[in-house]
């Protein structure tokens, strides 16, 4: 069994910033893609970043955010600089983890993180 847990998400005021990080534990082979959505109250979840080798953004959050990765650890981190009223929402860990070497990839997310960011 996969778990993605992640931590660091919080409260803080526009133009500040937080580091989330998440962790996948469990049943582990090898992970191929780490990345990050969030959802906001009524809106669909949408695509903030991911990692895999390179790594790709959300035309909304470039040059704000940066992701990163450590492969020892198994975990993602996500940090986010000059956030935005607008980047309020429940912000989910995604991996793309393999289980066994014949098993193919499957796709696992987290439980959320909340972000609020006051104006």
């Amino acid at each position: 069994q996969v778990q993605l847990v992640e931590s660091g998400g919080g409260l803080v005021q526009a133009g500040g910033s937080l580091r989330l990080s998440c962790e996948a534990s469990g049943s582990i082979f090898s992970i191929n893609a780490m990345g990050w959505y969030r959802q906001a109250p009524g809106k669909q979840r949408e695509f903030v970043a991911d990692i895999d080798g390179s790594t790709n953004y959300a035309d909304s959050v470039k040059g704000r955010f940066t992701i990163s990765r450590d492969n020892a650890k198994n975990t993602v981190y996500l940090q986010m600089n000059s956030l935005k009223p607008e980047d309020t929402a429940v912000y989910y860990c995604n991996a793309l983890i393999r289980e066994r070497h014949w098993v193919p990839p499957s796709d696992y997310w987290g439980q959320g993180t909340q972000v609020t960011v006051s104006s």
